[in-house]
């Protein structure tokens, strides 16, 4: 998908009514520096009759970077297995399923994804290091970037984002 396409997505769906009444998270958008600019514009345009604010538009996104050193990285894609039956994701290395390669819940065959070898990965990081990796320094210069440990267990990693997201503007 170009940028167009994706950020013609983007807009269409931001412009719902949950959306408006409840806000709303983003996951892998916007991933380069020319798509935050546009979304960044996107959210001033979002101005009501009269110069009233549309109720997202008023607020300053915020960024939330969960660090996770390489090579552990590395271990959690590439060892992580799915049932393709039932959806239940194991890793090998940190919650293996009681039987090597089969689901404790329907005792269906455990699968890789094909974009989880390390080749692959490797790849991927190389093209998030070029058009994502800038994003990080765009949302820093302007404060909204909040870094979260990703080393951490499960539910501390969702609790920091969560405050973060919660608190934003408080930031």
């Amino acid at each position: 998908m170009g940028v167009t396409l994706v950020v013609a997505l983007v807009a269409e769906r931001l412009a719902a009514a949950d959306v408006r009444s409840g806000g709303f998270v983003l996951d892998g958008f916007p991933r380069t520096v020319g798509q935050a600019e546009w979304f960044d514009g996107y959210l001033k345009s979002r101005r009501g009759a009269h110069g009233t604010v549309a109720p997202f538009s008023a607020i300053s996104p915020i960024v939330v970077q969960i660090v996770v050193e390489y090579n552990q990285l590395l271990q959690r894609i590439t060892g992580r297995r799915s049932c393709p039956t039932c959806g239940r994701i194991y890793n090998v290395h940190f919650q293996p399923p009681k039987v090597e390669g089969i689901c404790d819940v329907d005792g269906g065959r455990l699968v890789v994804r094909p974009d989880d070898t390390e080749a692959v990965v490797a790849e991927r990081l190389k093209a998030y290091e070029r058009q994502t990796l800038p994003l990080v320094a765009y949302y820093k210069a302007k404060g909204q970037l909040v870094d979260v440990d990703g080393n951490q267990a499960v539910e501390s990693v969702a609790a920091q984002a969560l405050s973060a997201i919660e608190n934003g503007n408080r930031l």
